[in-house]
């Protein structure tokens, strides 16, 4: 049986696109005049609305979280091994939306799009978004969708920041915060990563200051290492050393430059298959959203303040052996959830693979998520 067809699969889905031609204001000063959100839905709606879940991504995620497109599609969505019937987000329960953010790769309007006031793509002037922008945008789509409260929104890493910033912006429109892999800001070690990976690219001769749209290249060499670079950083040692030691490729060294060692030729795999995936201007507007996200920003500092205006429960989730996002990141959040008065459970899960286990199904992380998400479902009937 080809897994599509698995009465655990969501089986062939069709993305939906909502036009929105109401103009919308952005952090950074700027607005879209229009834009398009490309969405996809998980199960059933039901009557109340009640049972419906947000699923948010993290950097190089879309709206296509589950199932596949066509049955020949090599992959599935990027968290299908998450969401579906019996999973840990269980669609026999919820109706599940996952919705491709703004300036996201193969989704929504982003720097690929063709920006109508100048028939053009948008490139470099695609503008710098935030995280508050998407959740902005994530919110005209639940009022679309005719749901008035998400029974829970739930996002790993980047996506985790969004879940956030949910809670304190719209606190009446969620019940559950579900926190997967996250931080309350990036650390200097991680903005350091995000710019290493940004002049990887900007500084291709094929970038053309963001427009190789029009020139017909593609900065291949800086995507790729800024790819290899955030790789290295997804995965632990323990991971790494499990994976290739120090292997060689040809089980001899050669004395050049070269491949020689499996680790590089894991990379570079990793680094040439994602130019063909994503996009140059898109990755600079990730990690500028990644960098710029601080909710405690407009609270001089004071997280447990900015955690002020929420009413959802807490569920907070991180991985040992995570050091791009590690344990202690999520413990801050805990602790200025706390301080702040709001319900919140925190789980630490034992891992070796990194930040990436939020993508994958360990027992410990799939029996929490489990036993959360079915007290999600027993509150609103589902």
């Amino acid at each position: 049986m080809s897994d599509h067809a698995s009465p655990h699969s969501v089986g062939l889905v069709t993305p939906e696109t909502l036009h929105v031609a109401a103009p919308m204001a952005l952090d950074c000063g700027k607005q879209l005049c229009e834009f398009d959100l490309d969405y996809e839905t998980y199960g059933t709606l039901n009557a109340d609305g009640s049972n419906a879940v947000l699923v948010c991504h993290a950097l190089s995620g879309n709206h296509h979280a589950a199932g596949r497109h066509q049955a020949d599609d090599a992959k599935p969505g990027w968290w299908d091994k998450c969401i579906g019937p019996g999973k840990m987000i269980d669609t026999n329960r919820f109706f599940v939306v996952a919705s491709a953010n703004l300036g996201a790769y193969n989704g929504s309007t982003g720097p690929g799009s063709i920006n109508p006031e100048t028939g053009r793509h948008y490139g470099p002037d695609f503008p710098v978004v935030t995280v508050g922008d998407w959740v902005r945008a994530q919110n005209i789509l639940r009022a679309h969708l005719g749901i008035e409260t998400w029974a829970a929104v739930v996002g790993g890493s980047l996506g985790g920041m969004q879940v956030m910033q949910w809670a304190i912006d719209f606190p009446d429109r969620l019940r559950h915060a579900v926190v997967i892999a996250s931080a309350p800001k990036l650390s200097a070690q991680n903005i350091a990563f995000n710019e290493i990976a940004r002049q990887a690219i900007v500084t291709d001769p094929e970038f053309h200051a963001g427009r190789y749209y029009e020139a017909g290249v593609v900065p291949r060499r800086g995507l790729m290492l800024a790819r290899m670079l955030g790789h290295i950083t997804y995965l632990s040692d323990e991971a790494m050393r499990a994976k290739f030691g120090r292997d060689l490729r040809a089980g001899r060294i050669g004395y050049g430059f070269d491949v020689e060692f499996q680790v590089e030729s894991y990379l570079r795999y990793q680094g040439e298959s994602f130019v063909g995936r994503f996009d140059a201007n898109t990755y600079l507007l990730m990690t500028k959203a990644l960098d710029y996200f601080d909710p405690a920003y407009a609270t001089g500092g004071d997280l447990a303040a900015a955690f002020g205006p929420a009413t959802a429960r807490f569920m907070v989730i991180s991985f040992t052996s995570d050091w791009r996002f590690a344990p202690a990141r999520s413990r801050e959040i805990v602790d200025a959830l706390v301080q702040a008065g709001k319900e919140v459970a925190y789980a630490e899960v034992a891992s070796d693979l990194g930040h990436d286990d939020f993508l994958l199904t360990m027992p410990h992380y799939v029996n929490t998520m489990k036993a959360y998400m079915g007290r999600v479902a027993a509150e609103v009937g589902a």
